[in-house]
């Protein structure tokens, strides 16, 4: 990205060094004591990345998915407020870590000060939002999915302003704050949960072949945790237009 450069201490050895030092390596699965399998090494770098500008809070269309006038492309359905209430990240997304990103610790609490406090309103912060231990029953699917946090900053999906990552970033572009980070998120979001996205798409064969209605959830749990934490849940509209195709 032109004028941004990455400090020159940051390099992949001193990268790879400080993720060994924090144990990243040794990572788990959330929900799980088996070693997640996706940790890169050599790391990928983290990109350098920064604020430009500010932009509204979203109303929604008539599709029920919000409105971003500067990114009419991304079309989620949940707002952070609804990601949050709804139950998931086992329930540890906004817990303390210390990240390898920025090379500092973060507390959860902290950090959520910045966000409006009716998306929190009735949860227990200790355990649904900034939990040091995944609990699958606090999802609404009940299901354990997701990446540990050593696979995000080693596989460089995590930027020095969003060091928690896509939630996160997501949360702030709700709020209306712009970087240049924004195009790459949004891209990450629609290969997944877009229209043609591979869980989008692949819930929806789910649902056609099993000849379940679109809201059974006990058709792919997991699958379904994946897109609310995305900020997605599937629709009849999504359904009839994928069977079309």
């Amino acid at each position: 990205m032109p004028g941004q450069k990455r400090p020159a201490s940051l390099n992949v050895d001193a990268y790879r060094k400080r993720l060994k030092t924090q144990g990243k390596y040794k990572d788990c699965k959330p929900g799980s004591s088996s070693l997640d399998g996706c940790l890169k090494d050599p790391p990928v770098l983290p990109i350098p990345v920064k604020v430009i500008k500010r932009s509204t809070v979203p109303k929604r269309g008539s599709d029920s998915c919000f409105v971003f006038k500067d990114q009419p492309s991304f079309k989620p359905n949940l707002s952070p407020q609804q990601v949050m209430q709804l139950g998931s990240f086992g329930g540890t997304y906004y817990r303390d870590i210390v990240s390898a990103v920025t090379g500092q610790a973060h507390k959860g609490k902290q950090v959520i000060k910045e966000f409006p406090k009716d998306w929190f309103k009735g949860l227990n912060l200790d355990t649904l939002v900034c939990s040091p231990h995944y609990s699958k029953q606090v999802n609404k699917y009940q299901a354990s999915c997701g990446a540990s946090l050593g696979q995000w900053e080693c596989s460089g999906w995590i930027s020095e302003l969003d060091p928690y990552g896509w939630f996160q970033w997501y949360c702030r572009f709700y709020l209306g704050r712009r970087t240049t980070d924004d195009a790459r998120q949004i891209s990450r979001w629609a290969n997944g949960q877009g229209p043609k996205g591979r869980w989008r798409s692949r819930l929806c064969n789910d649902i056609l072949k099993s000849r379940k209605k679109f809201d059974d959830t006990k058709v792919s749990p997991v699958i379904r945790q994946v897109l609310q934490h995305w900020a997605y849940a599937i629709t009849a509209a999504d359904l009839k237009k994928h069977s079309k195709r």
